[in-house]
């Protein structure tokens, strides 16, 4: 069936996906396997929160929604997201995400991008989730700001990453 050491497959169930965390912006789950080849998450953003234009990483993201509407906009075109919705981003996509009225849960999966050779200091970080601002939503310009631009909040984390009331640092 499978290899030894291999990882284990993962089930989550409709009530671990649904959790409403905490903040305008929270992930609810993420893989963290070391060797993995593919980096998935499951975020959920407050009713009325807007993320802002971003401008796409080097890879392409699929992103599929789970609860809740909102809604995706590309260049000058807005899509409505709903549960069962579905996008494909090629790499270096602008976009942006809004929640609605009923907040918005989604996933999101790419590949993971190879890990730099050492003492290269090279490489972007894997996911921006931490850069982003858990009280208006903004996301940071770089690694190195520890407070929003806009709003002055602190850049500790995203929230609580599980329903545990733990919160993500910021690497």
């Amino acid at each position: 069936m499978s290899e030894p050491g291999a990882p284990t497959p993962l089930f989550l169930s409709p009530r671990q996906t649904g959790a409403p965390g905490r903040g305008p912006v929270s992930l609810v789950w993420s893989l963290h396997e070391r060797d993995r080849d593919l980096d998935a998450a499951v975020v959920r953003l407050a009713p009325g929160t807007d993320l802002g234009e971003d401008a796409g990483a080097g890879h392409g993201l699929l992103l599929t929604v789970l609860a809740g509407d909102g809604e995706l906009r590309l260049a000058d075109t807005r899509f409505p997201l709903a549960p069962g919705a579905l996008a494909w981003l090629p790499a270096r996509t602008a976009h942006a995400l809004r929640a609605g009225a009923q907040g918005l849960t989604y996933t999101t999966a790419h590949r993971r991008p190879a890990p730099a050779g050492p003492g290269t200091g090279a490489g972007e970080p894997v996911c921006l989730l931490d850069w982003v601002c858990p009280q208006c939503g903004r996301l940071a310009a770089g690694r190195e700001d520890r407070f929003c631009a806009r709003c002055g909040q602190p850049l500790t984390g995203t929230g609580d990453t599980a329903g545990t009331g733990e919160t993500a640092g910021r690497g």
